[in-house]
Parts: C-alpha cells; structure tokens; sequence
C-alpha cells in the first residue's frame, strides 16, 4: 500500500499537524497525515476558541500566508470579540469562540478537499533513520512508511499521563491513549527530552446552570472576521459567554483536596504554564484574592456542553463538583466530565533550526507542544512553517524563515531556537519588541507577498492584497493633498474640545490630532466622496486611519528595526570555533556552542550572551 516515498510524512493531527499537512500539499509535495484517529483531526482539546492577546495577530498571520486556521475558524465561530479596542492597534487582538464540533469537522473537510494529501489512521511508534537523515516512520501495526522529510506534532501524546485527584492513568487526551516508542528513538539518537504539563477544566450540562445569577458577555456589535479571503463572512448572530466568580466558600472546599491533588502531593513533577494556571494553583499563589473570574463559554449553536474557563484542575472529581457547586449559577451543575492535568514529553527547541528542522536528524521536523509551546495558535504558526519548510527541502530550494520584525510567528520560533524554554510557552505582544508593526489589520501586507514567492499564497489572495495597499495608499495620499478651512472642520473641533484651527491646512495634520478619528473626518463632504467614488471597505478604512494616526510610531520603529537587521546579515560559518575567543565569557561560549546561531542577531538573543560578547564577535569578524 505504501510502496512509494513521500515527499513529506506529518505525525498528528492536531492544530500543527492539520496546518503543517494543509502547507506542505499545497506547495506541491506528496503528503501522507498519520495520526491514531481519523474522527479527532483538529480537535479542540482544551477551550473552544481561536485567538485572543496576541494569538489573534497569529491567526491572521497564517491565513495571510495562506493557511487554513483564520477560515476554519470564520466558517465555525458562534462569538467574535476584538480585544483590548481601548488602547492602540497594535494591542487589538481578534478572538472567536468556536462551535468544537463543526471546526474540527470543517477542518476535515478542508483537508479531504486538498490535492497530493492523503491520510492514515495508525499510531506511528518509531523513525526509521539511517546516517543521520530521516527515512520514514515505523507504525504500531508494523508498517514502514518511507518518506524524504517527516514532521513530528504529537501534541501531548508522547508518554501521555493524565492526572485526576490520586488517580493516574495512561493518555494522550481524555479518552485517547498516549502514544509511545518516538520519545526512545530519539533519545537513543542523542536528544534531550523532558516533561511538561498542562490541564484542562470540567465540562459542564449547560441545561443545569443558572444564567440568571452570571453576567452576560456578548460578542461585538458589529463583528468582523479573521480571514483575508472572501469566502467567509463576519458573523449575522452570535451566542453569548458569561461570567462567575469563585469565592471563599469555594476556595475552602477546593482546599479540602489538596492533600490529595497531584500538583502538591509529589505526583506531578513537570511545569505547567505559568499564564493558564489551575485553580489551586491561583488560590495557592494568590492567596490574598478572595476570589477568581470564570468564564462560561458555550461549546457550539446547538449543544448544551459548557466549558468553564478559569476552572482548570487535577483535583478529585469529588472536589471539584463540590467546590464548582458553590459557585452563582453553578448550585445544581451537573458534569459532562471531570477536569485533569495531563504530563507529555517535549524536546528543548533550542535542538531546531529556524525552519524547525532538527539539528541532529536531517529531514525531520517538529512542530507544536513537542517544542515547549501551549495553544492552538502557536502550533498552528508552527506546522505551518515546518509544512513549508520541509516541502522546499524536498524541491531542493532555499529555506523559509521570517524575522522578529517580519511576524509574531517570527518572535515565537526565534525565542523557541534562541532561548529555548522550560514551562509551556506562550506568545504576548510584550514578547515582540517590533509589535507597533506586527499589527492584526496589516498580516496580509506584511505576509502574503513573501508567501506568494514561495508558491503557497494564490494569485487572488495576492491580488486582493496588491488592492487593499493601493487603496490605502491613495486615501493616505489623499488626506497628505488635501486641505481644508477652519469653517469646514472648526465646528467639528470644537465639538471635541480641540483647539480651533486659524488658517486652512491639510487634513493629514488635522486627523493627526488624538482625539479626532476617522469618523468624524468622514462629516467632511470631501472625504465621504473619495471613499464612496473609490469603494473603499473596512478593511482600507482602518488600515488608512492607523497609517495617519500613527505614523509616526511606525517609522520610528522601522528604523529601529532597520538598524537591528544589519546584524542579521552578519552569518556565523557553521564551522565557527569559538573556543579562539578568549575574551567570551565562559556562560556565552557554552551556549553558542551549544545553540550554533545562524547570524549574529540571533547569537545577541540568546539567554547569557551579552553585548560585550556581540562587540568581541564582532572585532574578530572585522566589523
């Protein structure tokens, strides 16, 4: 059945694995998705959403680059929010709840719909390796699959443990066994693993639930959508959240079960992530809080199952139904299931390059919670890049890897190689230095030309972007040519309280103003009528308000990005001895050994080297 070779095998169907399967067929390499059950491509294991601070910007990212997850997601969300709209562009963030059975579906049918791929359902349980380099996989039932690269995202699969209260038992996910046999090979052939762990809340009857005593939370009055492409529409109606609090009724029930919990009997030795952490672990490190929010999230239109956001735990199932019964609303829950903590094994990421090629087996990728990472989005970004990659290394052409000033998938990928990381990592718009230019509303400018030369990008989505650009442009350009009379826009000032103008001048300098936006310019009969003759769109609208409104920020922090880049451009030979350097110190030594740094950017990055280590680096190069 498998006599021929694949260009590109994908371990897992998970967020990496889907997107990772989706890249790799479309660049046009023969693609093979192997994963232990056909029905849970793309499940949703945890909450059912896409999105929030800062994993928003990646969505749009991937489906700027021509990914699926943006589309699944606008196609399968019942609630879309744009985050932190009080503050400036660069911290608004797309969010959707998702209905979790229709995206994993659609998410199915998508890839059923996708040329040169093709699927398995088997446990792949070891890697056929030969002189360093990639050959294939071996599966439980005993067949070798052969195969030029093969990406590895299995999630939390690997030796999977879930934890609930004193009980343990072996899997991958609830009600899924664990994978076993890769985390050997590997470690036979010299990489270093450890653990992690993460957890999950209770799934509750939301036919039991009091809403009555919770606050509403309703999506945004006039939604928009996360992908670029026409095919998908913002949402015509949504369902509500809502929100509760734990209290110190609750908390004192929960305490009642630490003594039995697996976080602080000894049970679970691995770190969780320290941004999503369980609620005893809030009661525990926050104690002074006398309480906590939760969120009640629908899991999809139709079904009744309700996930309880804030409520992740490992306590005894009897603890829980317990504790969670205390809460307003909660009085008569009743539970679809149970919360636990699952431990898996991962590999430091500082063993990939930047393509997320490993370093120590040619052809080999991994991608996602293998890495170090948490969340949907950040495996997502990831199987999209090793999708690319490893199709490119099958067509023999140059890598692909994007900059920390390029894209937050660049952030995430440069800090996994550079800085590596020992608790689940997780991206915020803090992590990327250059995030005034890594906006959610730009991905496409910024992406979908790069992945249009690489041949994953179509002709249309690069054309639709070619459009929005040259739109914006002439409406920026517009407002620059422009002026306007102190009786036209005064009225209008005065109505914000801004100082009156006294001559006539051009719209640029006054939309520049903080308190005026764009829509009280459009109270302007010029502006109306450029926007109505050019049949501009919300997409243009917004683009061309945030390019006036902040653009100065923006040039700032492009020529600091600039200036940065230089570095960039100075490679580091592979062969580089730094043992010659005397003056490194010995902790910065160690760790350029160890990481092998592509550019001299890279090595500034790394944890423990310091800029008097770059400038020695730097001398010996003769810059």
């Amino acid at each position: 059945m498998f006599s021929t070779t694949y260009d590109v095998i994908v371990v897992g169907a998970g967020h990496a694995g889907s997107e990772a399967a989706a890249s790799a067929a479309n660049m046009g390499a023969s693609t093979l998705l192997i994963t232990m059950n056909l029905q849970n491509i793309a499940q949703m294991s945890c909450n059912p959403a896409m999105g929030g601070i800062a994993k928003g910007q990646i969505v749009r990212e991937i489906d700027a680059m021509g990914g699926y997850s943006g589309i699944v997601t606008d196609k399968t969300a019942i609630q879309f929010k744009m985050l932190n709209k009080s503050k400036g562009p660069a911290m608004w963030s797309p969010r959707a709840q998702s209905d979790r059975m229709r995206f994993a579906e659609e998410w199915r049918l998508m890839l059923e719909q996708t040329s040169n791929l093709d699927f398995y359902q088997d446990m792949v349980s070891g890697l056929i390796i030969e002189n360093d380099r990639i050959k294939g996989v071996r599966t439980s039932l005993g067949l070798e699959v052969y195969a030029k690269t093969v990406i590895l995202t299995n999630g939390t699969f690997l030796n999977g443990l879930i934890h609930i209260g004193e009980k343990q038992f072996g899997g991958g996910r609830a009600g899924e066994r664990a994978a076993t046999g890769i985390t050997e090979d590997l470690i036979n052939h010299g990489f270093d693993a450890g653990r992690m762990k993460t957890g999950t809340p209770p799934r509750v009857d939301g036919r039991s639930l009091d809403y009555t005593k919770m606050t509403e939370q309703p999506g945004d009055e006039q939604p928009e959508k996360f992908s670029y492409s026409p095919v998908t529409k913002p949402l015509s109606r949504q369902r509500s959240c809502h929100m509760s609090y734990t209290s110190p009724e609750v908390h004192e029930l929960l305490k009642e079960g630490f003594d039995r919990s697996p976080m602080f009997n000894g049970r679970i030795k691995s770190i969780g992530p320290r941004y999503c952490p369980s609620i005893e672990d809030k009661i525990n490190r926050f104690a002074d809080k006398d309480r906590h929010q939760l969120f009640v999230e629908p899991e999809g239109w139709d079904t009744v199952e309700v996930y309880v956001n804030g409520f992740s735990t490992s306590l005894p199932e009897d603890v829980q139904y317990r504790a969670l019964r205390s809460v307003a609303g909660f009085e008569n829950v009743k539970f679809f299931r149970p919360g636990y903590a699952i431990e898996y094994d991962y590999f430091p990421p500082t063993q990939l390059k930047h393509t997320l090629e490993t370093k120590l087996i040619e052809g080999l990728f991994f991608a996602g919670q293998i890495n170090g990472t948490t969340g949907y989005e950040e495996a997502a970004a990831q199987g999209l890049m090793a999708g690319i990659n490893a199709a490119l290394k099958c067509q023999e052409k140059d890598p692909f890897t994007l900059q920390r000033n390029e894209a937050y998938i660049g952030v995430l990928i440069d800090d996994l190689i550079t800085k590596g990381t020992e608790e689940p990592y997780r991206m915020f718009t803090s992590r990327a230095e250059y995030r005034t230019l890594l906006r959610q509303d730009n991905a496409d400018l910024r992406l979908t030309p790069r992945s249009y030369e690489i041949g994953l990008a179509t002709e249309e989505r690069m054309r639709r972007m070619e459009d929005k650009q040259k739109k914006s442009n002439a409406f920026v350009q517009f407002f620059k040519d422009t002026s306007v009379t102190p009786e036209e826009i005064n009225p209008i000032l005065e109505d914000l309280k801004s100082s009156p103008m006294k001559q006539s001048d051009k719209m640029f300098k006054i939309f520049s103003r903080p308190k005026v936006t764009l829509g009280h310019m459009r109270k302007l009969e010029a502006v109306e009528s450029f926007i109505t003759n050019e049949s501009l769109d919300t997409e243009v609208l917004e683009q061309t308000e945030i390019q006036v409104k902040y653009s100065g920020y923006i040039a700032k922090e492009k020529n600091n990005a600039d200036k940065l880049n230089k570095l960039e451009n100075i490679i580091i030979p592979d062969n580089f001895d730094y043992n010659k350097l005397k003056s490194l110190s010995f902790e910065a030594r160690e760790k350029l050994k160890n990481i092998k740094p592509k550019t001299l950017s890279q090595a500034s990055r790394i944890s423990g080297v310091s800029p008097s280590d770059i400038s020695v680096m730097l001398v010996y190069m003769g810059r």
